[in-house]
């Protein structure tokens, strides 16, 4: 399935069930994992559990099945693995804390630096 199709039938799925504030970041070029993140916020875990299932739910009628999903029912982030799209889905306090924007826009491109910030990710992580 193309990138955008795949980026749209996410994106869909999430508006249908009224994410908020999604978020696409392109991270084709700091990872081999994936090319596209979108991030999305519930305002409750329950709608963090519903959002999430309604993308794998859209991505099986589509005839592609999630490679994997992290989370639960009661999680406050939930990810949704499509291959070329990860979708992260997060109470707002996970958002602010774990600040995936941020982390994956001060993400240098070459190896040395990249260990380094994963560094302090893990750092701000463990404050927590």
């Amino acid at each position: 399935m193309h990138i955008d199709t795949l980026k749209n039938l996410a994106v869909d799925a999430l508006e249908e069930l009224k994410a908020r504030d999604i978020t696409q970041l392109d991270v084709a070029k700091l990872t081999e994992v994936t090319d596209l993140m979108l991030i999305a916020s519930g305002t409750s875990t329950r709608h963090v559990a519903a959002l999430a299932q309604n993308v794998v739910e859209k991505a099986k009628a589509a005839g592609l099945g999630p490679l994997g999903v992290e989370g639960g029912d009661n999680a406050d982030w939930v990810l949704v693995d499509l291959g070329d799209v990860v979708v992260h889905i997060m109470m707002p306090e996970a958002r602010t804390l774990y600040d995936l924007e941020r982390l994956w826009a001060d993400l240098p491109s070459d190896s040395g630096a990249i260990g380094e910030s994963l560094e302090r990710f893990q750092e701000r992580a463990s404050m927590s």
